[in-house]
């Protein structure tokens, strides 16, 4: 027989049969113990929710505040704010991706803000006869019309007419990088019938530009000084004769201590090919042998790319530059162009196989800022050496006064400044001897004071 299975004399447990009438009455409250479970578990898993907002999207957070209704909707944005925040000082402290990294290798990237924000600034004199396109020239290298008010003299006013400064300053931007370009140009130069002394007034200018810088320098505010001196001196030489004249000779002698001197051939499309290159190395033999310095393009370093290096070596093999200036439009094989219509053909300006005017301008681009720094650790440091070898002295105001070292001071030479401080000097030691006269007499009168009385 089979026993019944709630038997107790059974060896496994009584459970309690359910009748077909009872089980909707036993599973009622089972299903409100489940309830109040899922809700105790609930309430405890809602806290975690609010620690690990972070992961959470924007769509997850609508969820929670449509389940959680009593939550604390300011704390929560607070705590939004507070994981961005810290994900914003992860991201800019930390480089997970590549450890060991410092972060000193963005100093170039800083130099280069604070450049770009200051803003560049140079100075090119061209130099040469009348008639040779100077002013045309730089208006082509650099796209602008510096003379737009020009006025050439004619044959009788050039007769009286001395060399003179004409110095402009124009302000160029080039995707976000400014250029304070001055162009000083020296009209006069070589028209006289004795040019003997004509470079003397252009030396005096270099010199007086190393004269305000040296005085900027040594003065109080040396924040913002204003560089004027020369960088850069393009030296113009006539395609008509057979090399250099008299006049190129010692004038290129007279400043090739103090700038940087760039020898180029005015008006090229005058020349064949074959004259072209029979001048160039014409020049440049008589510069060797009168001793001239030119300014020599840098080597190219050895970690420096193929293209570079070579376009280095084109580059110096092509000085002197012959090149042609034009700012004129002309159409030449459908297209627009800079150059000069002949009834030959078209002499194209930024065309290599032409001229070298490309290779100027790429030149002077390129090597801008050694440029400058030749100009900087060279010229000007020579000339501040010999400013100190005659015996130099610097005054209050930063200008060097001359002393003989013989013969010491003359008071006729002295400074202001310096007379100001002896009267000063001698004022207080009046006073000094004022003050002990008085205190003797004092102490006199004091002591006739105390005396005894008759």
């Amino acid at each position: 027989m089979l026993e019944p299975f709630g038997d107790k004399s059974s060896g496994h447990s009584s459970r309690p049969i359910c009748k077909p009438s009872d089980r909707t009455s036993q599973q009622k409250p089972q299903r409100h113990t489940c309830n109040e479970a899922f809700e105790r578990k609930s309430a405890k898993r809602r806290p975690q929710i609010l620690n690990v907002p972070r992961q959470i999207s924007s769509a997850g957070i609508s969820a929670i505040r449509l389940v959680s209704a009593p939550l604390d909707r300011e704390k929560l944005r607070l705590d939004l704010r507070m994981s961005q925040a810290d994900k914003l000082k992860q991201g800019q402290f930390t480089n997970p991706e590549t450890p060991g990294y410092v972060g000193f290798a963005n100093l170039p990237n800083q130099v280069h803000r604070k450049s770009v924000k200051k803003g560049f600034e140079f100075t090119l004199m061209v130099v040469g006869e009348s008639g040779l396109g100077k002013s045309t020239l730089i208006n082509s290298l650099f796209l602008t019309d510096l003379y737009p008010e020009r006025v050439i003299p004619g044959a009788a006013e050039k007769i009286e007419r001395t060399v003179q400064i004409e110095a402009s300053t124009v302000e160029i931007e080039e995707r976000g990088v400014k250029l304070r370009l001055t162009v000083v140009d020296t009209p006069g130069y070589g028209d006289a019938i004795n040019s003997q002394d004509c470079f003397s007034t252009i030396i005096a200018y270099i010199d007086d530009q190393f004269e305000r810088y040296l005085h900027d320098e040594s003065g109080l505010n040396r924040r913002h000084i204003v560089d004027n001196r020369v960088h850069c001196c393009f030296y113009f030489i006539s395609p008509l004769g057979h090399g250099l004249k008299p006049l190129d000779v010692q004038f290129m002698k007279a400043i090739h201590n103090k700038v940087n001197v760039v020898p180029v051939i005015a008006k090229a499309d005058t020349l064949t090919l074959k004259e072209r290159e029979r001048l160039k190395r014409r020049i440049l033999d008589e510069i060797d042998e009168h001793g001239i310095k030119i300014y020599h393009l840098p080597d190219a370093e050895s970690d420096e790319d193929e293209d570079f290096k070579e376009q280095t070596r084109i580059l110096k093999t092509s000085i002197p530059f012959a090149v042609v200036g034009s700012n004129q439009q002309i159409e030449a094989k459908g297209k627009k162009v800079r150059g000069r219509l002949y009834p030959w053909g078209v002499v194209e300006v930024e065309n290599p196989e032409h001229n070298d005017f490309l290779k100027l301008r790429t030149m002077l681009i390129t090597h801008m800022q050694d440029l400058q720094e030749v100009t900087q650790d060279l010229h000007y440091e020579n000339f501040r050496s010999e400013r100190l070898k005659r015996g130099g002295r610097l005054s209050s105001h930063g200008y060097i006064l001359p002393l003989s070292p013989a013969k010491g001071p003359d008071p006729e030479e002295m400074d202001k400044d310096m007379i100001l401080q002896e009267k000063e000097a001698e004022l207080r030691r009046m006073q000094e001897m004022i003050a002990k006269m008085q205190a003797q007499m004092q102490k006199q009168g004091d002591g006739e004071g105390d005396g005894p009385h008759v």
